[in-house]
């Protein structure tokens, strides 16, 4: 007889397995790097990079949510998050980073946004700030209980 552990479930949010291009920024950083996203929630991901990073760097992400997330059509979403673990590579270069995601705003569609093909060529130019962030709305903070993992 093989019994297997039981897994209890702790995160307080849905995830979902999404394999989504993602650009990434250090705050007051100006280089950019590129990723791909394994899961998200509305507290947190999980993404894979190149780019070096470490537990409690703050990060700004952008990313084309989809549909399914936003229940009407795919939004361009910048995301400030904070670092929560890296997974050093199994094989391969791209680390494993958890990021917590503590606030994000709604970006205008960028022209690089391929209309009817499906293909994405960049999520962001170098995260140029949006107008609304200048003058300090459009940012929406998420409110968090606890620190769970993404």
């Amino acid at each position: 007889m093989n019994i297997e552990p039981v897994r209890i479930e702790r995160r307080h949010r849905q995830r979902f397995a999404l394999d989504l291009p993602v650009s990434i920024r250090r705050n007051g950083g100006d280089g950019e790097a590129c990723g791909f996203t394994q899961n998200l929630s509305a507290g947190g991901v999980l993404f894979y990079t190149d780019f070096p990073l470490a537990q409690g760097d703050t990060i700004e992400l952008t990313l084309v949510m989809p549909s399914e997330i936003t229940l009407a059509e795919a939004m361009r979403v910048r995301c400030r998050a904070a670092v929560l673990r890296v997974v050093p590579p199994a094989g391969g270069t791209a680390c494993g980073i958890a990021a917590l995601l503590q606030g994000y705003e709604y970006l205008p569609e960028p022209e690089t946004l391929l209309k009817g093909s499906g293909a994405y060529v960049r999520v962001s130019p170098l995260h140029e700030p949006a107008p609304e962030e200048a003058v300090g709305n459009g940012l929406h903070t998420f409110h968090t209980r606890d620190a769970a993992l993404p």
